[in-house]
């Protein structure tokens, strides 16, 4: 048996909660900022169908041309507070859940805490992948916001 862990990572955003979900589960944003430094997610790789039982489906592309396919079932839609999806291809069923938390403010802590999460990406280098995954999303919202102003 692989042994799996958890991660849990948050980030408090200058947005709505609605906002920060739309851009969490429509491709046209997710285009913009999905994966890692290092990668891009184009367009027609990203299958939104977002509804309990839905898929969830991004194709990443590195510098080097490799790709990295990621396919998840939704679990929970409920806008604007949670999204879970479960990606059965992963050791055990890796489990991400977000949780959008208005502070009333202005701002929105954004949790994502994962579960059954196998070894190789508990490793520093993968967290590391995974937190410049968060900044290139921080980076889109400062652009969303730029914009609205």
């Amino acid at each position: 048996m692989t042994e799996t862990g958890e991660m849990t990572y948050r980030r408090v955003h200058r947005a709505s909660p609605e906002l920060l979900f739309d851009c969490m589960t429509t491709p046209e944003h997710l285009t913009c900022f999905w994966g890692p430094a290092g990668t891009t997610t184009p367009l027609d790789g990203i299958v939104v169908d977002l509804r309990p039982g839905g898929t969830f489906e991004t194709t990443m592309v590195g510098d080097d041309g490799g790709t990295y396919t990621m396919k998840a079932t939704y679990a929970e839609v409920r806008r604007p507070e949670r999204l879970v999806w479960i990606e059965p291809g992963v050791e055990g069923g890796m489990k991400t859940t977000i949780t959008f938390r208005d502070l009333g403010d202005g701002r929105t802590e954004v949790v994502t805490h994962q579960t059954n999460v196998p070894a190789a990406y508990l490793s520093a280098e993968a967290r590391a992948g995974f937190a410049t995954s968060l900044d290139r999303f921080d980076a889109y919202l400062a652009g969303l916001n730029r914009e609205d102003t």
